[in-house]
């Protein structure tokens, strides 16, 4: 029975993993990307751009977001950790870059995540994790320089931090503003005392 319940419990992991690996797909210029729509009845495209711009500053405070060349576009960038090694000996690999952009249109927006870059880090000489100067491999190509299970344990770690990247950006374009209350000011009459 407990290898019955431990197999169960195994082949559940392994499906969310690959699960996380499944969400980027390629795009037309064989890049990956992670690219959604979603529809906001009742919401216009000013809105709704207002509301990514404070996603996209609130987000990444380092990197002030850009204005696209469309209407109703922005973009920014940033970058995250990825690790390798097993859970008890995981260690920095390196980080990798990524651009956001988000289009607005009335009653609905569209986001892509992509241009995703790998910069390897290596110990300095403190002892540190520092990146390597001059190493930037995009990761389409990673495949070729990195064996298998490296490679497939970053795309994992780039799967979920675009999923959770997703959600936040969901919940910041369904925020509904707060209505601003007036209380009634309080005269206090001087005249009578």
């Amino acid at each position: 029975m407990r290898k019955i319940i431990l197999g169960l419990l195994c082949l559940l992991c392994i499906q969310t993993a690959s699960a996380q690996r499944d969400s980027l797909a390629f795009d037309e210029g064989n890049n990956y990307v992670y690219y959604r729509i979603a529809d906001k009845p009742g919401v216009t495209a000013d809105t709704l751009y207002q509301r990514a711009w404070d996603f996209a500053a609130g987000f990444n405070r380092a990197i002030t977001p850009a204005k696209g060349k469309a209407e109703n576009t922005l973009n920014t960038s940033g970058k995250f950790m990825v690790y390798s090694g097993s859970s008890l000996v995981r260690k920095e690999a390196g980080q990798i870059t990524y651009a956001i952009n988000i289009q607005t249109k009335d009653l609905r927006y569209r986001y892509r995540i992509s241009n995703f870059v790998f910069t390897p880090y290596q110990r300095d000489r403190f002892g540190n994790m520092v990146p390597i100067p001059g190493i930037e491999v995009p990761l389409e190509k990673m495949a070729d320089k990195y064996n298998k299970k490296d490679v497939g344990s970053y795309l994992d770690q780039v799967g979920q931090f675009c999923i959770v990247t997703a959600t936040k950006l969901r919940q910041a374009m369904d925020k509904q503003p707060l209505a601003v209350k007036m209380e009634a000011v309080k005269k206090i009459s001087t005249q009578n005392w």
